[in-house]
């Protein structure tokens, strides 16, 4: 009986979250996927959990990442991030150079304290750093990291990139006027419009939703499927790895198709999905080991995060990037596409906000074929 209260909690308590965090604003600023980082630590940690529990956590996290980025890429038209400024496409490569250059110096630095997983840390923070959490969660699963890693990773990001997103919301913009350009303002009214599927509640959806969303959401279990099934056909240390890159490769390519691109709630549904593992990878982790852990992980993710933005900063003064796309292009990146509209706020620049998005989408696209490789090859190199 405990067993199916805690798998029925693990599902329906994300949903809750999505639904306070929709509601109140406080909640939302700290965030669904922190929220159930937190309770998920406290669950575990507090032994409330059975001691075979591991199994069904286990599995939990064997299926929750893998339909869920099928989910996350169906709504994404990737053919529009062709469609943007030069000088977005030239701040979205710098910040990609940026961001592979900053994690190797942490790497070189950190390695030996954080230990045999330190190569992994790379592949995730390079992954997450171009697309977010679901692709740090994305490796993370491929490279079978080690939950107590996992979460030291995930805490450290939490706490670097609150200060660093308050930096870009607050004095960035007129920091970096010193050195950058202003924004040239076109005067696209709609430019807005980029944030347009990209929330993180299921406000609006309606009965006409729910068969479409069915059908994508069987769509993703079947690509699972496909990946799953390449696991069973390949050299069991690169299987998690093949799955994933297939899996994620299936899911850009379903992307191009009107009818799956047009289902509405696909990126909603995988969000969830998200919030779930997140929920589940928090409650295997032993707090007292990630306390051990976690001063040498914040050091590895400050020089991941800040060598990103100087080295970033370097290349836009070089080609001459104005200033609010430097900012939107490392928001899109580093936080990922829902943080966009938000930090375009707080630059009074709704014009902004279609670049920031489609940069971050493209982001999440490269960021696990990235972060794998960079991950291997500093394993080859240096471990």
């Amino acid at each position: 009986m405990i067993k199916i209260s805690m798998i029925a909690f693990f599902i329906l308590f994300p949903a809750l979250v999505m639904y306070l965090c929709d509601r109140y604003a406080f909640l939302d600023k700290l965030g669904a996927v922190v929220i159930c980082y937190i309770v998920g630590g406290i669950i575990g940690n507090t032994g409330i959990l059975p001691g075979d529990f591991f199994k069904i956590q286990d599995t939990f996290l064997t299926l929750t990442i893998p339909v869920a980025l099928p989910l996350l890429f169906f709504s994404l038209d990737i053919r529009g991030w062709f469609r943007l400024a030069g000088k977005t496409m030239i701040s979205f490569f710098s910040s990609i150079a940026a961001v592979i250059l900053s994690t190797t110096i942490a790497f070189l630095i950190f390695h030996e304290s954080i230990g045999n997983e330190s190569w992994k840390v790379s592949g995730m923070l390079i992954g997450c750093y171009t697309g977010g959490t679901p692709n740090l969660a994305a490796i993370g699963t491929a490279l079978r990291m080690d939950p107590t890693i996992y979460l030291a990773v995930h805490t450290s990001d939490v706490v670097v990139g609150a200060l660093y997103i308050f930096m870009l919301i607050s004095f960035m913009q007129r920091l970096l006027l010193k050195v950058l350009p202003p924004f040239k303002f076109a005067g696209n009214s709609d430019a807005e419009s980029g944030n347009e599927g990209f929330m993180t509640s299921f406000r609006g959806i309606t009965k006409e939703d729910i068969l479409p969303l069915l059908g994508a959401f069987a769509l993703a279990v079947l690509i699972f499927a496909v990946g799953g099934g390449l696991t069973l056909i390949v050299p069991k240390e690169i299987s998690m790895v093949v799955a994933i890159l297939t899996i994620t490769t299936l899911g850009v390519i379903f992307s191009f198709v009107p009818t799956v691109r047009k289902v509405r709630m696909t990126f909603q549904l995988g969000y969830f999905i998200i919030l779930i593992f997140s929920l589940v990878v928090s409650s295997m982790a032993d707090l007292s080991k990630l306390i051990n852990t976690a001063p040498a992980m914040i050091g590895y993710v400050s020089i991941a995060v800040f060598g990103t933005a100087i080295i970033h900063l370097i290349f836009s003064m070089i080609f001459r990037v104005d200033a609010d796309t430097h900012i939107i292009t490392s928001t899109g990146l580093v936080f990922s596409p829902p943080f966009v509209p938000m930090v375009a706020a707080a630059l009074k620049n709704k014009e902004v906000v279609v670049s920031g998005v489609l940069t971050g989408i493209l982001g999440w696209v490269v960021g696990n074929y990235l972060g794998i490789s960079i991950a291997y090859a500093l394993k080859n190199f240096f471990m």
